[in-house]
């Protein structure tokens, strides 16, 4: 059965596209934002994140279906 739509990835690391903090912006040069963290990017947020701090994003929440 393939993983629950909400959940992180198989390798454990929180994957951006299932957290409910993350959205596209209208912003052609910085497509993905982070509520949590307010800040826009051109990856996902949780990248620049792990880049910054050297860990996980701790602001990770699952979308509710």
């Amino acid at each position: 059965m393939p993983p629950h739509p909400a959940q992180p990835a198989d390798d454990g690391q929180p994957t951006c596209r299932y957290c409910k903090h993350y959205h596209i912006t209208h912003d052609p040069d910085f497509r993905y934002g982070c509520r949590a963290l307010g800040f826009k990017s051109r990856h996902q947020p949780c990248l620049d994140a792990i880049s910054a701090s050297g860990e996980q994003c701790l602001y990770f929440m699952p979308k509710s279906l």
